[in-house]
C-alpha cells in the first residue's frame, strides 16, 4: 500500500510525503512531488486491472494499492495501556448507572426502567457512591427488585451492590449490607464475566471495531482471568482489529511460570505476553485506596492494604526473574511509597497502574527506578469532585502527569476500560486540558502538550522500518483543544499495513 500526499503529526505542514507499507512495515517515506509520477502510473495501472492485487509492475512485482490521503495527517497507531476487555465489551448490555446521584436514585431507577437480564440476573455498571447522601443497602435494592437476582457495578469496578438473591447466587448468604468491596467485588466481577464465549466474543468484536474507529491498534488486556486461550481462540476465528497483550495476575502466575511465558514473547502475530499484575490497594471513589492521611468522616481509616510489603517484593521478584515484568495498581499516595520501595529491593524495572496520588518525594523515584507511569487522565475528570473531599489539599498531585514528565518518568497512557471509555482522544484531551464538560481545569499545572500525550499513547512512530500501525485525521492534533481533541475525527486506522477502519 502507498499513502500519497500525507502530512505527518510533527513535521513541516507544509511538507506532503508519500509513505509505502510492505510486510506490515513502513518501507520508504519519500517527497511528494519527487514521487507524485509514479503514484499517478500506479493508480492508473490500479484502475485498469480487474484488482490491484493482479497488477504488475514490469514482469512481477504487485503494484500497490495507491491511497490518496489528500493532505490528511498521519500519526502512530494509538494505543490503550489499561483494558479489561470481557468487563468493557459487556458494559453496552448493562443498565447504565452512571448518571445516579443517590443510592435512593438507583432503587427508582431499577423500579422503572425495561432491565437487562441474561442468565437469570440483572446487572447494572457504573454508579461512583462516594458523593451520595444516603447508605446502598440490601433492603433499599430488594425494595426495587426482589424476584430476580441483582448485581450492581461500581464504576471503578472495586464495589458492587447486590440484593439478597444476588448475595445467595454467589455465596454471601448472611452479608448484613449488600455492599462488597474489593475482592469480594472482584470475585462477583470475575463470575460475570463468564460468559457463553460465542456471545462474548461478538461483543468485543463490536467494541474492538469501535475503538478501531478511533484510532486503537493496541491494548494491555488486564482482565482477572486466564486471557490466553480466550484471545487466542478469537485470533484463529479472524480477530484482527488491534494487537493485544494480555497481563498475568498472582493466582496464575505459577501456571505462567510452568508454560514458558515471558512479558514481551509473540504468542501469534498481533497476541503477545504481557506484564504480571498485582493489585496493591483499592480506588479513590470505594475509599479502599491505600492512603498517609485518613479519609475525612471516617475515622482512622487510610483504605485497603490488599498485599503486605514483603508479600509484594516476593511477587515482583518471582515474576520479574521468571521474564514476566511487573505491574502494580497503587492509587494512594502510601501505596504508591511501598510500590516504589519494592520496585526497588527487587531492583527490576516495571510500571505502576494509575500512580494517582503522588508523594512530591516520589516522584522522582520513576525515573531514576526505571519505573514508567501507567495513567489514566480520564480519571482526574472522573474524580475530581471526590478527590476535592476526601483528598482536599493533596489535589495537586493528583494524576500529576507534569510532575512525572517533569522528573523524567516514562509515562504509558490508557483508559481502565469500562473505567473510561476506550477512547484515546478523551484520554489525550484530559491529559492536556484537565477538563470536561465545559468545566474550568482541574490543577491545570499538571496539563502536557498534544505532542507529550501522543508519544505517551503510541508504541511505534512515523520511519522507515517501524511498523505500519497508522492513523489518518483531517486535523493537525498539534492544533487542537482539549475540546477539538475529544471529538477528533479518524479518516482511517491501519494496524500491520491494512485498514482496520476505513472512511476517507
Amino acid at each position: 500500500m502507498k499513502l500519497t500526499n500525507a502530512r505527518i503529526v510533527g513535521d513541516d505542514a507544509s511538507v506532503l510525503v508519500d509513505v509505502t507499507l510492505a510486510e506490515g512495515r513502513i518501507v520508504a517515506i519519500e517527497p511528494h512531488a519527487a514521487s507524485a509520477a509514479v503514484a499517478e502510473t500506479a493508480r492508473n495501472k490500479s484502475t485498469r486491472a480487474d484488482t490491484a492485487s493482479n497488477e504488475t509492475v514490469g514482469d512481477d512485482t504487485p503494484s500497490p494499492e495507491v491511497v490518496d490521503l489528500d493532505g490528511r495527517w498521519i500519526m502512530p497507531g494509538l494505543w490503550d495501556q489499561h483494558v479489561h476487555s470481557s468487563m468493557w465489551a459487556q458494559q453496552a448490555q448493562r443498565l447504565d448507572l452512571s448518571h445516579t446521584t443517590s443510592a435512593t436514585e438507583v432503587a427508582v431507577t431499577l423500579a422503572t426502567s425495561v432491565l437487562p437480564q441474561s442468565d437469570g440476573i440483572i446487572v447494572g455498571q457504573g454508579f461512583r457512591d462516594a458523593l451520595w447522601p444516603d447508605q446502598p443497602t440490601r433492603a433499599l435494592l430488594d425494595s426495587a427488585v426482589s424476584e430476580i437476582a441483582v448485581v450492581l457495578v461500581s464504576g471503578d469496578l472495586h464495589s458492587c451492590w447486590l440484593n439478597s438473591l444476588a448475595l445467595e447466587r454467589f455465596g454471601f448468604y448472611d452479608h448484613p449490607t449488600g455492599f462488597l468491596r474489593e475482592e469480594e467485588a472482584f470475585a462477583v466481577g470475575s463470575a460475570l464475566s463468564r460468559v457463553d464465549p460465542e456471545i462474548l466474543d461478538g461483543w468485543i468484536h463490536d467494541s474492538a471495531q469501535e475503538a478501531a474507529s478511533r484510532g486503537i491498534v493496541g491494548i494491555v488486556d488486564l482482565e482477572m482471568t486466564w486471557e490466553f486461550e480466550n484471545w487466542h481462540r478469537r485470533m484463529l476465528e479472524g480477530f484482527d482489529l488491534f494487537r493485544v497483550r494480555v497481563g498475568v495476575y498472582p493466582r496464575f502466575l505459577e501456571r505462567a511460570i510452568s508454560e514458558g511465558l515471558e512479558t514481551g514473547q509473540y504468542l501469534a502475530p498481533l497476541l503477545e505476553v504481557g506484564p504480571f499484575k498485582v493489585i496493591t490497594d483499592g480506588s479513590l471513589n470505594t475509599r479502599t485506596a491505600y492512603c498517609m492521611e485518613s479519609y475525612p468522616g471516617d475515622g482512622e481509616n487510610r483504605g485497603m492494604l490488599n498485599i503486605p510489603p514483603d508479600e509484594l517484593i516476593d511477587w515482583i521478584r518471582t515474576a520479574s526473574d521468571a521474564g514476566l515484568s511487573p505491574a502494580v495498581h497503587a492509587i494512594g499516595d502510601d501505596a504508591n511509597r511501598l510500590a516504589l520501595d519494592a520496585f526497588e529491593a527487587v531492583g527490576c524495572r516495571g510500571r505502576i497502574e494509575h500512580a494517582q496520588l503522588l508523594s512530591p518525594e516520589d516522584i522522582p523515584r520513576f525515573a531514576a527506578l526505571g519505573i514508567a507511569a501507567s495513567v489514566q487522565p480520564e480519571h482526574a475528570m472522573d474524580d475530581r469532585d471526590v478527590a476535592d473531599a476526601y483528598w482536599a489539599g493533596r489535589t495537586h498531585r493528583t494524576i500529576a502527569l507534569r510532575a512525572l514528565l517533569d522528573a523524567g518518568a516514562e509515562l504509558l497512557m490508557g483508559s481502565d476500560a469500562p473505567v473510561a471509555p476506550l477512547d484515546p482522544w478523551a484520554t489525550i484531551a484530559s491529559a492536556v486540558s484537565r477538563s470536561r464538560d465545559g468545566r474550568e481545569p482541574w490543577h491545570p499545572e499538571q496539563c502536557i502538550t498534544v505532542d507529550e500525550a501522543l508519544r505517551a499513547s503510541a508504541q511505534s512512530t512515523i520511519a522507515v522500518g517501524e511498523v505500519a500501525d497508522i492513523v489518518v485525521t483531517r486535523k493537525n492534533p498539534l492544533d487542537c483543544s482539549g475540546e477539538e481533541l475529544r471529538a477528533m475525527r479518524v479518516d482511517a486506522t491501519i494496524l500491520d499495513g491494512r485498514f482496520t477502519h476505513n472512511e476517507l
